[in-house]
């Protein structure tokens, strides 16, 4: 096995795939690899189905893990069968395979079936035995010999019990694990003091209007978490922008159960596109899996850069879609709109679709939208340059300069209402956020500012500094009155 790592050296990280029969333990023995949560675990057979791909790190050494659906090689129809392709393509993609099995149920019929194919079809397999946690490691061991695939290593994922020797043995080379390195902590937006006249002038200056906007540039990868109701064409979607079967797209509401991630390139840009399942409405939500599920589309909205909220065109825009809207502008992510399915739609519906969007998810007026056959690929273009346009609004440094004189322009073509004897003051205002881009404008009486007054705002700056895609808020921070006692 040793030749399989020194040619890769100074190359890519190898790439380990976790395969077994349904709930053996591969899910969560990729989150003790991985050092996460990622993957979502239950005592429930089949819950993983796509490819689910993570980092791993033991001492200076890197590796990728990918975590499989129950495989079912003689499967040839349903679910079964897509989830069976699913784990093929992994093994063809890793550079070794873990056979995880379950030490406690003992042999199976179906283990014997996974054995005979990836002894046909893997690079390296190396048979783990799971779940032997306080079991003799002979006794646990002893059914898999059969197999035929070499020595069985015992370890118990849920306890972490025997999972660094089985890592040390597929990387020979990485001796001491190591903790993963710390997250860089997200850059902090100090007050910068009132710009002087000579800023003011030079903001004045008559440049392109895209100089008033810094887009941050693409150096990471952005995130796009595609969400939306079952059935409405996520994983077709995913499928379609990298070009290869990523996620299992059926016929079926309900495919998707967890929140799963992919990498790509498009014209020289890094992506990860994040699957969810379909969000239904509360009351419909009963059964455990469905609410864990739920759980990681709210968390996979939360940790991306761009949320793309697909509509089924053959349906009704319901308030369910509404309410995964409002909770896209809650949560700040910026948002691009994808009908799908649009060649089923006659001309009628299409007219009605288009206001029905303009009637219930008219507060995401700042979204572009977009009709498309996900597919056939038609229209994908144009969404993913609604998608980059968004990033680059959500992540745009704002100089305090501009802020302030188009805060200047805002006020001298409108002022704020006047509450009881005294105006609120604006004096000036500057960059507190990205993602969503937060003003803070300082002033006298800020307090007294009405709702209504800062949607003007929220609309005026938008307006000025062209941030197409993202949502914008607008913080007030009042001087203290030093007269006030």
């Amino acid at each position: 096995m040793n030749d399989l790592y020194e040619r890769r050296e100074g190359g890519p990280p190898p790439v380990v795939a976790l395969v077994g029969r349904p709930n053996v333990g591969k899910s969560t023995l990729f989150n003790r690899l991985t050092r996460s949560r990622a993957a979502l675990v239950a005592d429930i057979p089949g819950l993983t189905r796509d490819r689910h791909y993570g980092q791993g790190r033991l001492g200076e050494r890197r590796f990728i893990v990918i975590d499989t659906g129950g495989f079912e090689p003689v499967a040839k129809t349903g679910i079964s069968a897509e989830m069976a392709r699913q784990t093929r393509q992994a093994v063809i993609e890793a550079d070794l395979v873990i056979f995880v099995v379950d030490g406690r149920e003992g042999m199976a019929a179906r283990d014997r079936d996974i054995a005979n194919e990836l002894r046909r079809t893997a690079a390296k397999v190396v048979l783990a035995v799971n779940k032997t946690e306080g079991m003799p490691s002979a006794t646990a061991a002893a059914d898999f010999w059969s197999l035929g695939l070499g020595q069985p290593y015992t370890v118990s994922a849920a306890h972490g019990d025997g999972v660094r020797e089985l890592i040390e043995l597929v990387l020979p080379e990485a001796a001491d694990a190591s903790a993963a390195a710390p997250d860089e902590a997200a850059p902090e937006f100090e007050v910068p003091p009132p710009p002087t006249e000579a800023e003011l002038a030079a903001a004045d200056a008559p440049e392109g209007e895209g100089a008033a906007v810094e887009a941050k540039p693409y150096a990471k990868r952005m995130r796009i978490a595609v969400v939306g109701r079952p059935n409405a064409g996520k994983s077709t979607l995913i499928n379609t922008l990298p070009g290869e079967e990523r996620m299992i797209a059926f016929d079926q509401p309900g495919t998707t159960r967890d929140a799963v991630s992919a990498d790509f390139e498009r014209n020289g840009r890094f992506y990860t596109l994040v699957d969810t399942a379909g969000v239904r409405r509360r009351g419909k939500v009963t059964d455990v899996i469905e609410k864990f599920s739920v759980v990681k589309t709210l968390q996979a909205i939360e940790d991306s850069h761009v949320c793309v909220l697909m509509l089924d065109a053959s349906q009704d825009i319901a308030d369910q879609d509404a309410h995964i809207a409002g909770f896209l502008l809650e949560a700040g992510r910026a948002v691009v709109v994808g009908v799908n399915k649009w060649d089923l739609a006659d001309e009628y519906r299409r007219e009605r679709l288009k206001l029905e969007i303009d009637r219930k998810l008219g507060f995401l007026g700042f979204a572009r939208t977009h009709y498309l056959t996900a597919t056939e690929g038609k229209g994908v273009g144009a969404l993913m340059r609604s998608v980059n346009e968004a990033y680059a609004a959500a992540t745009a440094k704002l100089s305090t300069p501009r802020l302030t004189r188009a805060l200047q322009e805002a006020v001298e073509r409108q002022q704020p209402p006047r509450r009881g004897p005294i105006r609120p003051k604006m004096r000036y205002a500057h960059q507190g956020g990205q993602n969503p881009p937060v003003v803070v404008i300082h002033g006298n009486a800020l307090d007294r500012v009405s709702d209504s007054y800062r949607r003007y705002l929220e609309g005026w700056f938008r307006d000025t500094f062209s941030l197409q895609g993202t949502p914008l808020r607008v913080e007030f921070r009042t001087s203290a009155n030093p007269y006030a006692r």
